[in-house]
């Protein structure tokens, strides 16, 4: 028989493990999310929702729920981060402006191939590009996507109809 305090310690031993393979397998991708969605600083995006999926761990449904839970951290803290540039951006001066740009580390991840989609993708309103990354990089459902932007998967149907049309626009005149 095992006492209440050494349960919780092997309960944390276990989350503590599965966290730092979960860390492993999916750091990476998760950049690569954030990157797409038009983070300028999505290491430390991808950071902050680790660290709220290990404040959450224990509030999860199973571990299954972790990938598409930090998913939609990832797409939550990178609309909020886009948000506030915006903001800051409208109330500076053009001379305090910092020179705009991404990070070396975002652009190493980036294929030459690639670059000019991104920048296509960055063209778009926030949430067609959200829609667009889940379902054409991640390969995401329709109800996938709609959970991890917390929207209905109609409205999914429709940001990407719309984002796709842009976007084939915008690379259609940059020929």
């Amino acid at each position: 028989m095992t006492s209440p305090l050494i349960r919780a310690q092997q309960a944390a031993a276990e989350a503590d493990e599965a966290l730092a393979t979960l860390f492993q397998t999916e750091y990476a991708g998760m950049v690569r999310l954030a990157v797409l969605l038009g983070a300028d600083d999505a290491e430390d995006i991808v950071a902050e929702a680790f660290y709220q999926l290990y404040r959450r761990w224990k509030k999860l449904r199973g571990a299954d729920a972790a990938v598409p839970y930090l998913r939609s951290v990832v797409c939550n803290l990178t609309r909020m981060r886009l948000r506030h540039l915006q903001v800051v951006r409208k109330h500076t001066t053009p001379e305090a402006a910092a020179p705009s740009g991404s990070s070396a580390e975002a652009e190493a991840l980036l294929h030459d191939d690639q670059r000019a989609l991104v920048a296509a993708l960055k063209e778009l309103p926030a949430r067609q590009r959200e829609a667009l990354v889940l379902r054409h990089w991640l390969g995401l459902r329709e109800a996938e996507i709609a959970a991890a932007m917390g929207i209905s998967a109609g409205a999914v149907k429709s940001h990407t109809s719309r984002g796709m049309a842009a976007l084939t626009r915008v690379l259609e005149e940059r020929r």
